[in-house]
Parts: C-alpha cells; structure tokens; sequence
C-alpha cells in the first residue's frame, strides 16, 4: 500500500526545494560577479565527465568562491591603469577614428600597453582635452589648432605643454565657389559653407578669412549638403578641408559648369602652421583643364602629446607609447590598414610645433641600429627616407626652402607609387 506524504510533510519539503533553488541562484550569481572576465566563449560542460565526478567534487563546485580582499582589487587598479593611455581621437564619423582604432589594435599588449581612442568633439577641441581632460596624453588635431589657444584663449606657453610625436597627412583647402566670385576678396560678406563643428574646415576656414581681412558669413554645414546648397545658389562658396583627393570633389566624374576652385596665394599670413600646394587637374580632371592648377594652401595634421614633466609617472606612459608605435609602425604600413600609413615621412616636422623630446631620443636609436646593420623596428619608415633621398638626387634642381622640399615629398610618393606597379 502506497503512503502519501501528510499536508505539513509535503509544504516542509517544498520549502527546502525552495531554499536550495535560491541559494544555488545566488551561489551563481556569486561566482559571475566574482570570476575573472574571459574574452573566450564559455564552454558545455562534458556530461560524461560531470556523471564520473565524485559527490565531493561535486559538492566543492557549488561553493561560494573566496571573496577579493580590498588589497587584490587595489593591485588589479594600479596593473589596468599603470601602462593605459587615451588618446583623443575626433568626431565619430571623422577619419582620424579610424586611424586611432587601428594603432589601438596593433599596440595592443596586455598591460603593458593598452591604448584606448575616444570619440571626441573633433580635432580642435582634441587640443582642450590634452590640456584638461583626465587620462588624456596623446591627440589628434591639425597644426593651425594652435592658432585658437594661443591667440584667442591666451595660452602663450602652449608650445611647451603640447608637442608633436609624428606629422600625418597632408590635407589641402579648397574653396569651391560659383563662378562669379574670382577671388577670395571677391566673397567679402558673402555666405559661405565651412563645415558643421568639429570638423577642420569649421576652424580652418573663418581663420584664413580672418588673417585676411576679410569678413565672411560662415554657415556651419559641409560635405555633399554644403555642395547641394551651392548648387542651389544658397551660398556663395564652401570650405572643404581634406588630404586629396578629397571625397567630395574626386566623385565628380563630369564638369560642373560655372563653379570652381578660388586661389589661395600664400603669403606671411600663412607662414605659421601651413605649405604652399596646389590643386591639380590630374587629381579632380573632371574640374580642371588638362595641365592646370590652382595655388592653394595645406594644413598638416598632427599626432599630439601632452609634454609630462620628465621622469613622472605620466611621462614614462607617453614614452611607452611612443617606443610601441614606432615599432609597430612598419606592421601598419601593411594591409588592411589605412593607406595613409605608407605616406608617413618620420622626418617631416611641423610649422609651428615642437617635436617631443623622447621621439629624438628613439629615432636617434634607430639610425644606430640601422648604421651597424641591426633591422630597425619601423624598416618602413628608414627605407622610405632613403628613397626619397634618391629621387632628390634624380632631379633637376634641388629644393631651396622647407616649403618646396615639403612639395617635392608629395611628388615622391606618386613616384613611388608608379615603379611599384
């Protein structure tokens, strides 16, 4: 005869199912909280296995784990903090993201070196957030961002706290305008489009106005919708700042009758942070006649840092940084990284900056191993130097100012280019 447990028997048992439940929830609750965080997908456990364990092991796995004294959290702050470095990187649909994203993924080193890129307010305020913001040592701007801080908000001493690692990209201004303005006086009170904020043109474009003389209304949209509304005569010009050739204008496969690009000469009031270039018809065919240019200036962009006072714990952090890209450089000028990498000229100094002194100090060290024979960390960089010092030797005439060299560099790279194909 088959015996049924009694009312209260049955309501105790259900009380203890109960508590083993939620003591096993909260046991496991427990252990995720606790438990180191893996970047490997978790793994079935092996039935099999788990039917041969013993009881006691068993048992020993539904324990609690031990809880992380004061001390072992402490020690796991200082070893992730000790070797991290933020670097503000620019707006997140700019193209210095992508460069950040990819020295953050080839310097990656545990914690000996992590580097994390921030989506900033865009290059100019990069300059701020090198001055101000908590755990920012390295940046990305353009060179004339000086111009800002050191003029308008009266950092005087901003040349020593912000210095440069690296020059990167060249990028040119264009002002595309309708046909009956010829000449940048020409667009005296006019409207023009120089980019929405944060972008380079937004600041670069109302300051070369301004050095000039000449009052402007800018309007802050750019790109295609900049485009759109000059060709719908809204505005009488836009500023667009980019390395060439730019994506706005290399897209246009046909002419595009009655608009143009205006000069820019460049005289002493763009002596400071910027080159003399040209606009050529061989980058935007479709927009110039066969053999043509348009004088034009160039704004280089620039890998910042934050200048620590030597021997401080900050300071060592931006040397390691530097010792890491300088060796990982070569690996960059590979795919799929971005082809810019390649262009990069570890020489190339900047209008108006400082270079940061441990930077010396490294490429100093590489030219040694590279005398006695020793491959250097970045053979990229070394060898890309020597060649562009034979095709110096090839020509005609040798350059006679920093400006011109600066131009027959970028000639050397489209020579380059041809006698690797």
């Amino acid at each position: 005869m088959r015996r049924t447990l009694a009312g209260p028997a049955l309501m105790a048992l259900a009380s203890i199912s109960a508590a083993s439940l939620t003591f096993g929830s909260l046991a496991l609750a427990q252990e995720q909280i606790t438990a180191p965080l893996s970047l490997k997908p978790a793994r079935a456990p092996d039935r099999r296995t788990a039917e041969t364990r013993t009881p006691e092991a068993r048992a020993s796995e539904t324990r609690a784990p031990e809880p992380r004294t004061a001390i072992d959290e402490t020690n796991i702050k200082l070893r992730m903090n000790q070797w991290t470095v933020g670097l503000a990187a620019g707006l997140p649909d700019g193209g210095f993201v992508r460069f950040a994203s990819e020295m953050a993924r080839t310097m990656d080193d545990g914690d000996n070196m992590r580097l994390i890129p921030m989506v900033t307010r865009g290059t100019t305020s990069n300059i701020a957030d090198l001055l101000y913001l908590r755990g920012v040592d390295v940046g990305i701007t353009y060179a004339d961002a000086f111009d800002f801080y050191a003029r308008q908000a009266g950092l005087a001493n901003i040349n020593d706290r912000i210095r440069y690692v690296l020059r990167f990209f060249i990028s040119d201004v264009h002002i595309y305008a309708r046909e009956e303005f010829k000449t940048l006086q020409d667009l005296k009170g006019q409207k023009i489009a120089v980019g929405t904020a944060g972008v380079a043109a937004a600041h670069t474009g109302p300051l070369i106005f301004r050095r000039l003389g000449i009052d402007i209304e800018p309007v802050a949209v750019g790109g295609p919708v900049a485009l759109e509304k000059l060709h719908k005569r809204e505005i009488a010009a836009m500023v667009y700042v980019a390395s060439k050739p730019g994506e706005v204008f290399s897209g246009m496969k046909t002419a595009d009758p009655g608009f143009h690009f205006v000069p820019i000469p460049y005289s002493n009031q763009f002596s400071d942070f910027y080159y003399p270039t040209s606009i050529k018809a061989e980058t935007y065919p479709a927009l110039l006649a066969p053999d043509t240019a348009v004088e034009t200036i160039a704004v280089p962009s620039v890998l910042a840092v934050y200048n620590w006072k030597p021997g401080s714990d900050r300071a060592d952090r931006v040397n390691r940084f530097v010792e890491t890209l300088f060796t990982n450089l070569a690996r960059l000028q590979q795919p799929p990284f971005h082809p810019g990498w390649k262009d990069l000229n570890l020489e190339a100094q900047v209008p108006g900056w400082q270079r940061y002194p441990y930077v010396e100090t490294v490429l100093e060290r590489m030219k040694k191993e590279a005398d006695v024979g020793i491959a250097p960390a970045i053979t990229g960089g070394l060898s890309q130097q020597e060649r562009f010092e034979a095709f110096l030797a090839s020509q005609a005439r040798g350059p006679t100012s920093k400006a011109e060299k600066e131009e027959l560099y970028r000639s050397f790279l489209d020579w380059s280019k041809k006698r690797q194909k």
